[in-house]
């Protein structure tokens, strides 16, 4: 099978493309499954569902031991389709400490960082007047 990167694999119906799909993504297209839901707060008053996820915004965990925990994210790893909170780690056996992931999946965005102008732009829906 093909090894480079194909669009015509997400419309396959064969899991294995899927998954195929999903990793070999360009990284422009893998910012598109670092999403999270908006809490229903959030839902309100921006008219969407889900955001993706950026450096420094508030999370709620979901799912996993963790769930109900808040967290602020530290970063998002785009290759591997993680993401790190702060506050979140393990210790490991020779005791070091390692920071936990999480997948956007299992995360509710509670409060958005909206420095960035074009990021508040296209939250907001303000493209301008035409």
């Amino acid at each position: 099978m093909k090894r480079t990167f194909s669009r015509s694999w997400i419309s396959s119906s064969k899991p294995r493309k899927q998954v195929k799909y999903r990793e070999n993504a360009p990284l422009h297209i893998k910012q598109k499954f670092v999403a999270a839901h908006l809490s229903s707060e959030l839902k309100r008053k921006y008219h969407k569902r889900s955001v993706p996820l950026r450096t420094g915004d508030k999370v709620k965990i979901m799912r996993g031991d963790h769930k109900g925990k808040t967290g602020k994210i530290l970063r998002v790893n785009l290759k591997k389709m993680l993401v790190y909170l702060e506050g979140f780690q393990a210790s490991k056996i020779d005791g070091s400490k390692a920071d936990l992931s999480f997948a956007p999946s299992n995360l509710m965005i509670t409060e958005l960082v909206l420095d960035d102008k074009r990021r508040k732009e296209s939250i907001e829906g303000n493209h301008g007047s035409r």
